[in-house]
């Protein structure tokens, strides 16, 4: 039997972060869960939603964002929610692969010194 470790993160409290990595691998499998959620052929969904990674896989395809440049087609803008949660690819469904998530760790630190629950930081980088 496998033991649920603690989780200390909130996805209700992110902004989408993780659904902005430029590359979200998809298998052939994550494929076909998306076509059988749009009732599409595999074919047909593989190239609606994915593209080519360079290296002969596939990731998904991006849509413009207005918090991080670009998000995956299927992050809604509005709520910052998946809008094909139960059919996500693996990717998705193993982040952040541990306990712990770092953007929500600095998002929560950035809101508690900026006294801001509503803050949303775009970018690890800061401009000069």
């Amino acid at each position: 039997m496998a033991v649920q470790l603690p989780v200390f993160y909130n996805c209700a409290k992110c902004p989408g972060y993780c659904c902005t990595y430029p590359q979200i691998p998809v298998s052939d499998f994550d494929v076909r869960r998306l076509a059988k959620r749009f009732g599409i052929t595999p074919r047909s969904a593989r190239a609606r939603f994915t593209k080519p990674d360079g290296e002969g896989g596939r990731i998904m395809r991006h849509r413009q964002d207005a918090i991080f440049q670009t998000a995956c087609r299927f992050l809604d803008a509005e709520t910052r929610r998946c809008t094909v949660y139960e059919h996500r690819p693996h990717a998705c469904r193993a982040y952040p692969g541990t306990s712990r998530c770092g953007y929500y760790d600095f998002l929560a630190s950035e809101r508690g010194r900026q006294e801001d629950e509503k803050l949303v930081v775009a970018s690890w980088i800061c401009d000069d």
